[in-house]
């Protein structure tokens, strides 16, 4: 899970945070990769567009995946307002809806972005929603971590964005944890990494990527035959082993590439090719372009992006 998350390169917003009371209601629109939140104190409906409403309780947090437009209400039937227009009013790290009383609703929210090029590898894996409840085997940890997250937000203290986006990718990480832990774990290396033999697998493709793996070594790391450890890899991963061995190398590729921290014969060898040549064939099969179009485009992309085009 480390090695994925750090391809992925998060950045992280987090806050204001939101104290409200009386009727109230806050329009988000759909947004990319993650956000995560929880409940500091008090009570509040989130209501992600297409799914019934969900009530939350203090302590319970939430996960967002690429989710479509939601509100966070007093009530499912209460009026929006746009999320946009209600955070314009933070003042040091909060914003308040209505009146102060001692059934505040207390909300602490962080957005987590990921490297576009490999997004996929967490995104796909998630569904619009996740919740983890306050009695959860997992749940008075995150409550911890929420409490602690909000209270770096309502202070002014030196280093506080950078704790604030430490205690948010820590709450990514347990939020993940739990969801893989759950009977209906995803599929995709996140569920499978709890699984014994298929998890043992990955984390040795993951800890040597150069190593020139086989069908058979692996399934001899995971103590089953060919036939047993491609059927069970397949069911929890969602491809072939060989071919997640392909889209990890890739991922790692396309990172290196737009940092152009390698020549694309070192590259080669250090994602387990023995020549260029066959390097770039698998990386134009997997990706549709050469490795040198690649790092030109992210280039480009890269000096655009620097010059506010």
């Amino acid at each position: 899970m480390a090695d994925a998350i750090s391809l992925l390169r998060p950045r992280t917003v987090v806050g204001p945070s939101l104290k409200a009371s009386g009727e109230w209601a806050v329009r988000f629109d759909a947004f990319l990769h993650v956000r995560i939140g929880g409940l500091v104190s008090g009570t509040c409906w989130l209501v992600v567009e297409g799914q019934e409403p969900v009530l939350l309780r203090e302590g319970d947090t939430f996960m967002l995946g690429n989710p479509p437009p939601y509100v966070l209400a007093s009530t499912p039937d209460a009026r929006p307002r746009p999320a946009e227009q209600v955070l314009a009013g933070a003042e040091d790290g909060l914003v308040r809806i209505g009146p102060e009383s001692e059934d505040d609703l207390y909300l602490c929210v962080g957005h987590i972005g990921f490297d576009d090029r490999n997004a996929s590898l967490l995104t796909d894996l998630l569904p619009p929603l996740v919740i983890v409840r306050v009695d959860d085997p997992h749940g008075g940890r995150l409550a911890q971590l929420i409490d602690l997250l909000a209270t770096e937000v309502g202070i002014t203290a030196a280093g506080g964005p950078l704790v604030q986006s430490h205690l948010a990718q820590i709450l990514l990480v347990h939020m993940l944890r739990a969801h893989a832990a759950r009977t209906d774990r995803p599929t995709g290396w996140l569920g499978a990494l709890n699984e014994d033999g298929i998890g043992t697998a990955l984390r040795a493709v993951h800890a040597d990527v150069a190593h020139p793996w086989t069908l058979k070594e692996l399934a001899e790391l995971s103590n089953m035959s060919r036939s047993a450890f491609a059927h069970a890899f397949k069911r929890h991963v969602g491809v072939p082993p060989l071919e997640y061995l392909i889209q990890w190398r890739m991922s790692l590729a396309r990172d290196a590439l737009a940092r152009d921290s390698r020549s694309i014969s070192e590259l080669a060898r250090a994602t387990g090719y023995l020549s260029e040549s066959a390097f770039s064939t698998a990386f134009r099969r997997v990706v549709g372009s050469s490795p040198a179009q690649f790092r030109n485009q992210a280039k480009e992309s890269a000096h655009s992006a620097a010059e506010g085009v």
